[in-house]
């Protein structure tokens, strides 16, 4: 019988040649990720007795979630970040400003195909996009691993998602996720690992790629994969110079594609689906559930007060472009509030030269630092009592944007920029 691409991700992770979905195996992952969270888990790794790190240069710390500091204990909380960073000698440490962590590892190509990635963070099977295994976990086990370099894990089950056909115009990565969700459930994948396959995957953009597996967290997925293709190997060995000046990018690019892992075609999965992307159409996530989706139509004409685009889901240039592309020559409606948090500042500075920066403040948007922005309540967007969010975040459970009693709707970004324009969820194909 074949091998899954967990399965062949954990076999490599452990050490073991072979590996068997349910089998509890002791893996040492390439890389620990960990953002403004990181000096909490450094006084649980202080209660283990334990001073230094084991493997320092494994770990990935960026401050990303609380940015730039809105209060004096988040600012205490990023100056003993950057202390641990100093004290530990940790090599990819990106501070304040530089982005989102999910966004920032993967331009700064740290994390490459058939590499094992866990973290703080639940949205780290957003590494799946690489070909990486890629897993969310909790701090008391990343202080773990920062002090052994090992962690147990369960092998999971594998379910293969095909897809089949082309985006139709207006319809986006984000609409499918919301449908496949809808379509399955939030539990849908509970602790098992999502294949991406199928000739649909090689029309989406690398921007597009980077949605699936984001998404998947919101779907219970352990991790995700998407097989990496010649685009995903220019990309890492253009990027990984940095890291690597003595090689040259055909040197670089041929580590990459050997560490690449493919799943077996007679491997066996628990759930097998296909879906033709040509078919879909705008979706949108009402509260408070992600699996509460319905098409854009069903909701048209629902106020709203805040319009904002943003999140490691859709914070990229490609979200932006669509954005203006619906607010370009228009002013968002004066009573609603428009608002962007660019995925990074490469993000950011691509927009400004490509003029989409002009576009998103001509039609009355306001941009706030790169970084997580108002997605977990912190500051940068929270909304009112009684207040109507729509968004390209990736959660919209009551009280997740800091207010309970406020209302969160989740859509692409240019659904949300269609609603900014009328003060009302609107379908940005009617534009």
């Amino acid at each position: 019988m074949g091998k899954t691409f967990a399965e062949k991700a954990l076999a490599r992770a452990s050490g073991e040649l072979s590996v068997m979905t349910g089998q509890i195996v002791d893996i040492r992952p390439d890389r620990v990720l960990s953002h403004d969270n990181t000096a909490p888990i450094f006084k649980l790794f202080r209660q283990l007795g334990v001073e230094r790190v084991v493997h320092p240069e494994r770990l990935c710390i960026t401050l990303d979630h609380a940015v730039p500091a809105p209060t004096t204990a988040h600012a205490q909380n990023h100056a003993e970040v950057r202390a641990f960073v100093q004290q530990q000698g940790v090599r990819y440490f990106f501070d304040v400003g530089r982005g989102i962590c999910h966004q920032v590892f993967s331009e700064e190509a740290i994390v490459w195909p058939g590499m094992t990635i866990v973290g703080s963070d639940s949205h780290t099977p957003h590494f799946g996009w690489l070909g990486a295994f890629g897993a969310g976990i909790g701090r008391t086990e990343v202080a773990a691993i920062w002090a052994t370099g090992e962690i147990w894990m369960r092998v999971p089950e594998s379910m293969r998602i095909s897809l089949t056909g082309r985006l139709p115009f207006g319809v986006t990565a984000k609409d499918f996720c919301l449908f496949m969700i809808g379509d399955l459930g939030q539990d849908g994948g509970l602790y098992r690992s999502v294949e991406f396959c199928g000739p649909g995957v090689a029309h989406l953009s690398l921007d597009s790629r980077m949605v699936l597996p984001n998404m998947m967290a919101e779907f219970g997925a352990k991790n995700a994969f998407l097989a990496p293709d010649d685009l995903v190997f220019d990309y890492l060995a253009e990027r990984s110079a940095r890291w690597n000046p003595a090689m040259s990018v055909e040197e670089r690019r041929e580590g990459i594609v050997a560490g690449a892992l493919y799943p077996d075609e007679d491997a066996s999965y628990a759930f097998v689906r296909e879906y033709d992307l040509s078919k879909l159409e705008p979706m949108v996530a009402k509260p408070h559930r992600v699996d509460n989706v319905v098409p854009v139509s069903s909701v048209k004409g629902t106020r709203v007060h805040q319009a904002w685009i943003g999140t490691c889901t859709n914070g990229r240039l490609e979200d932006i472009a669509a954005a203006c592309d619906v607010l370009r020559g228009r002013k968002a409606a004066s009573t609603t509030r428009l608002l962007w948090n660019p995925a990074s500042n490469e993000v950011l500075k691509a927009a400004i030269k490509l003029g989409y920066v002009e576009t998103f403040v001509d039609a009355g948007g306001s941009i706030n630092t790169p970084g997580c922005g108002p997605c977990m309540g912190n500051h940068m967007g929270i909304p009112a009592s009684g207040e109507v969010t729509i968004s390209s975040a990736n959660r919209n459970f009551m009280g997740r944007m800091g207010t309970r009693d406020s209302e969160t709707y989740l859509a692409s970004p240019a659904v949300v920029a269609a609603s900014a324009i009328f003060g009302v969820i609107s379908d940005p194909r009617d534009l």
